[in-house]
């Protein structure tokens, strides 16, 4: 025997047991599912299928069309964009996460604190003011 026969590398693999499991059904095109034959850059409602909520043109694998098909939507779409039929970015609202605050204080909590510790310094200087204008109304009236 040769050293090639006892390394581990060159023994063929042996088939395993079962169905691959990550193997899995081909998905069909919607282009196949509708016979659509030629995809124009004017179809806006065919072409929006193809992209995803964020304007990103989907995959070959999520949508399931051949090469050629994808190739030809991808150019009707980059036409359809260039002639503002379809937008280049949609808007999404962002919904964040309740995260912990950086520091660990609320900096809401602070800046309305800090509001009403001016608003509570501008009433004590009008009442003030009041006060001294009464004094000398009253020293004027003496």
């Amino acid at each position: 025997m040769s050293k090639d026969n006892n390394n581990k590398k060159s023994k063929p693999r042996a088939p395993k047991d079962g169905a691959n499991p990550k193997k899995f059904k081909k998905k069909t095109s919607v282009l196949v599912t509708d016979k659509i034959e030629y995809i124009d850059y004017k179809d806006v409602n065919l072409l929006t299928r193809f992209v995803s909520d964020r304007s990103k043109i989907r995959n070959r694998r999520v949508t399931g069309n051949t090469v050629q098909q994808q190739r030809e939507i991808a150019n009707a779409i980059k036409n359809s964009r260039e002639m503002a039929l379809i937008p280049y970015t949609k808007r999404v609202a962002q919904t964040r996460t309740s995260r912990p605050p950086r520091d660990g204080d609320n900096r809401r909590g602070r800046d309305e604190d800090q509001v009403k510790e001016s608003q509570v310094a501008a009433a004590e200087v009008e009442t003030e003011e009041i006060d001294d204008v009464e004094t000398e109304a009253a020293e004027v009236d003496a």
